[in-house]
């Protein structure tokens, strides 16, 4: 009876690892961005296949907008700690907003919010590079 009630649970690890990257959340961000390229390049849903590949797009797009806010939560969470805002005071409010705008991403298809998910990426990306220089 309990077996109904227990739902697989998913982290990075929290072990701590201290395996941290900010490919796969650039990866994901670009993925979303070349799938409204796809969508638009479909043109008119005139034909089963372009409807298909159009539902093919979307959900790939919605997964990689999920997988870049994954990401982003396990940087903001678990990678930077307090002498890294201490460096970087914009620390939260440029990971918030990056994780907002994979929200968009997820809510439109739309090249400009897609766009604006790829340059908050390398915003949070660029921290990221400069927390590992001493």
């Amino acid at each position: 009876m309990l077996q109904k009630f227990i739902k697989p649970v998913y982290a990075h690890c929290d072990i701590p690892c201290g395996i941290y990257e900010t490919d796969s959340i650039t990866n994901g961000a670009t993925t979303c961005l070349r799938m409204i390229e796809k969508i638009e390049e479909l043109g008119e849903l005139d034909s089963t296949e372009k409807h298909n590949n159009f539902i093919r797009a979307v959900m790939i797009k919605e997964d990689h907008a999920q997988k870049c806010k994954d990401g982003l939560y396990v940087l903001w969470s678990d990678y930077f700690k307090p002498e890294h805002l201490e460096r970087f005071p914009q620390l939260h409010e440029t990971i918030w907003k990056a994780t907002k705008q994979a929200s968009k991403v997820k809510q439109t298809v739309s090249r400009a919010e897609a766009e604006a998910l790829v340059a908050a990426v390398a915003e949070v990306a660029e921290l990221f590079a400069q927390s590992k220089q001493k």
